[in-house]
């Protein structure tokens, strides 16, 4: 409790972006000063300290302005540059020791990676124009360049500074002044806590005319409830981002769990240098970190981008089928880093523009007859003459903008797509390999998991909290119209954990919603970019694209019916082996955290000898035996796998009593179960349709309930600004009231949890 209630994990940011680059790749300085008039432009996009003077960062992200360095090497370093090196641009703690400290760490990792130290360069810069919250934290800001060994290539030299840098960030994690701002043969990144009008003062390089470039991507920063911080003002080593990633928790942890599938030839060390994405800096520098390993990792950059930030492509009618087969084929890969996102981006020869599939940032493009092209969140960052303009337009939803200096090629989402699409055979793969579990169906009955009587349904509902209430206010109105009820709102009941009533464990749990600078989505009228579609099967190294990776299981939802659980249970298909977990122990010979422990250990166990499928059922009801709750089997369970490394081979399956309405279906599948079948719901409106409660038909009443839980997920989605369920799967969007410390470790990590309250023991009894 060091920092009280304040997650170190919580930065949010909202801010002005844009991109000016020359089509053809000619250089010049002009198109840098242009870049600072178009930053300065959108001052009013950013945040201002009450001082006046200090911002919430902007910077600059520009090609590596080859012929400057070499001149200032030379008069500063008195070396002579290689034909291929590198510059790191370094921010070092004022402390002299500190500083001295850090510099020996540098040049023993970069000694250990075969790579030279030519030199270090202090940068010149004016300290007059900050303001005094940027002077107390202000670094000594130094370049740092960096020899390749003789006949090494371009994509190993990257590969190398990457590994050297993790290793390097690794063993001075404990000095907050360090942080590199960049680290690369291609690019450099100016940036800080100053307003855009002070950039060119403090950095007295920007001024001078030999600093030429031909891609500029700048940025603004607005800082959204967190304190500016040096590292965090943007650009990063390759993006700027406008926006909110809803979903980083849930990403963050996908990017632990992957690890072990990150496997390329270019980086055969990557198990040495994690995390491969910060857990504790903005939702922007993670998505960075993740965009840089994919491309260093030797995948091409705009795969990479539509990989992490795809369009709406489930519901499109009229897409290209191949571009679909392309985007399905792509999302076995990774979830989408969801949320609103303008991103602009260069690697030192592409300068990029995309947005999410919403379009929630706004993007305008300018190309005028000089072959310049900008980019930025509004026109007019820059006075240009009207009749110079050649074409000009907006990105939309889902689009992407590319600009290929080299080639002198600029490049729309449909020329995009359309290319990406068909360099493998993505549509021949799913064809061969994906697996669409309706077609397995019995289609001539519904068989539900083991017979119950009236009588054995009301022990159920009782064991599992379903209460007379629930059948007619919860069940009913799914059943009959797939809809949920309609409700007053409000909810004047006491919290969980100080109601005297036995209360489930998901009513400990209060959905998070969107409530920073990005707006929810309406789930009716933008139902186009959304989808509950749920892949099943074993994840593959994501550097390899072959046919192999389309070898799953398709869902339309997470919630299954029985028809399909059964399918899903007793596939035969030697990919997707399935092992069944009962949740049931003894009280007498263990606790319930002994319990939880020994079901981890278990699936971990099965996982290990090559089961896909992971069923945790409480559906069998023994008698002096009590159930593990199924949100803490799952819970536990995932996050077991994830430590282990092997929460990409396998799939959760939750097949519960516990959960009937969509609030607790979607505390599972935050808490990372990949789908959901609830028995008992079955059960109950089977009980209700023989009693006369519903008058529709079984089949009807199945369909209707599965309808609704659906909208509902639709809707909880929604409120946080998330449009897909891959996305929302592990993020535990929720926050806890009234959890102790133990639980949250072992079942819920990563949960906003600031109060304590129940333990293991009150749940046993």
């Amino acid at each position: 409790m060091a920092n009280g209630l304040y997650r170190l994990d919580e930065f949010r940011d909202n801010c002005g972006f844009g991109l000016i680059a020359h089509t053809k790749g000619e250089s010049s300085h002009r198109l840098l000063q242009t870049a600072i008039e178009a930053l300065t432009c959108m001052t009013h996009r950013g945040g201002i300290a009450a001082d006046g003077k200090t911002g919430d960062g902007c910077g600059l992200l520009i090609q590596k302005p080859d012929a400057f360095l070499r001149s200032v090497a030379s008069e500063v370093c008195a070396t002579s540059l290689p034909a291929l090196y590198a510059v790191g641009v370094m921010m070092l703690s004022q402390d002299t020791n500190c500083r001295a400290q850090s510099k020996r760490v540098v040049a023993e990792e970069l000694d250990r990676q075969g790579l030279g130290l030519s030199g270090w360069r202090e940068v010149p810069t004016d300290p007059e124009c900050l303001g005094p919250i940027a002077l107390e934290t202000l670094p000594v800001i130094e370049h740092l360049f960096i020899a390749a060994p003789e006949g090494m290539e371009d994509k190993q030299f990257d590969a190398r500074l990457f590994i050297a840098r993790r290793h390097i960030e690794n063993r001075l994690v404990e000095d907050k002044a360090f942080y590199i701002a960049s680290f690369s043969a291609a690019v450099v990144c100016y940036k800080g806590l100053m307003m855009p009008v002070d950039l060119p003062h403090f950095y007295k390089d920007l001024s001078d005319p030999r600093l030429e470039t031909a891609i500029c991507v700048f940025h603004q920063r607005f800082s959204t409830n967190t304190l500016p911080k040096w590292p965090l003002a943007q650009p990063f080593r390759m993006l700027a981002h406008n926006g909110e990633i809803n979903t980083i928790l849930g990403n963050r942890n996908w990017s632990v769990a992957r690890t072990p599938k990150f496997k390329s030839p270019l980086l055969p060390d990557l198990n040495d240098v994690v995390p491969l994405v910060n857990r504790t800096g903005s939702d922007s520098s993670s998505l960075d970190n993740m965009l840089e390993l994919l491309a260093i990792g030797g995948m091409p950059l705009h795969c990479a981008v539509r990989m992490l930030i795809p369009p709406a492509w489930n519901n499109v009618e009229d897409i290209d089928p191949a571009e679909s087969a392309f985007f399905e084929y792509q999302s076995m890969h990774m979830e989408p880093w969801d949320g609103p996102a303008g991103l602009v981006m260069t690697d030192g020869r592409y300068a990029i523009c995309a947005l999410d599939r919403n379009g929630l940032r706004p993007s305008r493009w300018v190309l005028t007859d000089d072959d310049i092209i900008t980019v930025a969140s509004e026109v007019g960052v820059y006075d240009y003459e009207p009749e110079n303009v050649v074409a000009k337009g907006r990105l939309g939803p889902g689009d992407m903008l590319s600009i290929d200096v080299v080639e002198g090629l600029v490049e729309t989402r449909a020329e995009i797509d359309h290319r990406l699409s068909r360099e493998l055979p993505y549509k021949k793969w799913l064809k061969a390999g994906v697996r669409a579990i309706e077609s397995t169906m019995d289609e001539d009955g519904i068989e539900l998991e083991g017979s119950l009587t009236s009588e054995q349904i009301n022990t159920y509902m009782k064991l599992y909290g379903v209460s007379f209430e629930d059948r007619r206010q919860v069940m009913s109105p799914l059943a009959e119209s797939g809809q949920e009820a309609t409700a007053s709102m409000g909810d004047d009941a006491p919290l969980a954990v100080l109601s005297q009533q036995n209360r489930s464990l998901y009513d400990y749990f209060r959905q998070q919603f969107a409530q920073v600078t990005n707006p929810p989505i309406d789930p009716l009228r933008e139902a186009i970019a959304m989808s509950l579609s749920t892949q099943l099967g074993k994840e593959l190294n994501i550097f390899e694209q072959d046919a192999d990776h389309a070898i799953r299981i398709n869902l339309n939802s997470p919630v299954l019916s029985p028809r399909k659980y059964y399918a899903l249970k007793y596939n035969d298909h030697e990919a997707f082996p399935v092992q069944k977990f009962d949740l049931n122990y003894d009280p007498e010979k263990k606790d319930l955290r002994e319990a939880i422990t020994d079901l981890c250990k278990e699936v971990e166990q099965a996982v290990r000898s090559g089961k896909v499928i992971c069923i945790l059922s409480d559906h069998d009801i023994v008698e002096n035996r009590l159930p593990i709750h199924m949100l803490f089997a799952v819970g536990a369970v995932h996050n077991h796998l994830i430590k282990v490394e092997l929460r990409c081979d396998a799939n959760i399956i939750a097949s519960t009593g516990s959960a009937r309405d969509s609030h607790q279906i979607a505390a599972l599948i935050g808490c990372g179960a990949s789908a959901v079948y609830p028995y008992l719901s079955f059960h109950v409106l089977c009980d209700m349709i023989e009693s006369g409660e519903l008058s529709c038909s079984v089949d009807a009443a199945f369909k209707n309930y599965r309808r609704g839980i659906n909208k509902g997920l639709m809707k909880i989605l929604s409120k946080m600004g998330i449009s897909t369920i891959t996305s929302y799967r592990g993020a535990v969007l929720f926050e806890a009231l009234g959890l102790c410390d133990d639980i949250v470790d072992l079942c819920f990590s990563g949960i906003v949890s600031r109060i304590q309250g129940a333990t293991f023991g009150d749940f046993e009894e």
